[in-house]
């Protein structure tokens, strides 16, 4: 039995939840996965997991071999690092959970810097409207913009943003340009409605915060709709600044109620909390950390 590969299984089906996730993932047969976790027990002489038809749990032994498992791994991968002449090149496959547009415009075009740095690493975008569930979906990190509420993630924050408000020049050459948000109640609005309601668009005032509730013709769950339909003078948008931040430069788009700033939104990078960072993992968090830092509508 290779005992180290049976206890980085191990890991990976605790993490995971399942035997049939981590069998998915690896493209094995769940019943190869149930083996190399049996074997593991019968060579330590300890059950590790309950099993039943709906459920996976610890045993006390599993929980305390779980969190050896972890540090070991983890332990290893960095004296993997160490040996040789100095460093091993990290190598493997990271899968990133992105949205689509933030994928396409900051993530994509510049890959070929990242493979050029690291030619044994290879990406896969795993993309979604939302974050996923990384541990069941197989996942290394995802990148979130906003709050996080899933305290059994890591984050760390590698960006951030401004929220803007924007149309067209001829948008508002056509219907004015808002001083306030009070007269938003006179404009068409793009509104952004990812669980079925539009989401309200908030403002800070003299006076403490303001909350303009959008009405329009025209909603959808999509960011790259929510472009087509600003740059198409269908009204305004409110958005993270990124979206449209080469439009706001070229002057294709306009900024308007600059002087009712919002916080401005954290972008982060997101693991699950227990896993070893693996240095494939790591030196790619790096690499989006800097490629952000060097874009105005992202820096720190």
């Amino acid at each position: 039995m290779d005992r180290m590969g049976a206890i980085g299984l191990f890991v990976r089906v605790v993490d995971a939840g399942s035997f049939s996730a981590v069998a998915r993932t690896l493209s094995v047969g769940q019943p190869a996965v149930s083996k190399q976790i049996a074997a593991l027990e019968a060579y330590l002489g300890a059950q590790l997991l309950q099993r039943t038809s709906r459920s996976l749990t610890l045993t006390e032994a599993g929980r305390d071999f779980y969190e050896s498992g972890v540090r070991l791994l983890g332990d290893l991968e960095a004296a993997e690092s160490r040996v040789g002449r100095g460093v091993v090149a990290p190598s493997g496959l990271v899968r990133a959970n992105v949205t689509p547009v933030f994928g396409r415009l900051y993530i994509v075009p510049r890959l070929s810097a990242f493979f050029a740095s690291y030619s044994g690493v290879s990406v896969e975008l795993v993309v979604t409207d939302h974050l996923v569930n990384l541990i069941e979906g197989g996942v290394d990190l995802g990148i979130h913009n906003g709050e996080l509420s899933d305290s059994s993630l890591i984050a760390r924050k590698i960006a951030q943003t401004p929220i803007v408000t924007v149309a067209t020049p001829t948008y508002l050459a056509k219907h004015g340009e808002p001083q306030t948000p009070d007269d938003l109640e006179r404009h068409a609005c793009v509104i952004y409605a990812p669980d079925g309601a539009p989401r309200v668009w908030e403002f800070s005032g003299r006076f403490g915060p303001i909350v303009h509730h959008p009405m329009g013709a025209f909603r959808t769950n999509d960011a790259e709709q929510i472009r087509a339909a600003v740059l198409a003078g269908l009204g305004l948008a409110h958005t993270p600044g990124w979206l449209f931040a080469a439009e706001i430069a070229s002057g294709t788009v306009r900024e308007v109620l600059k002087d009712y700033s919002r916080p401005k939104l954290a972008i982060s990078a997101v693991r699950p909390n227990g896993r070893f960072l693996a240095s494939k993992v790591r030196v790619f968090i790096d690499f989006l950390a800097e490629i952000f830092a060097e874009e105005p509508s992202l820096a720190l």
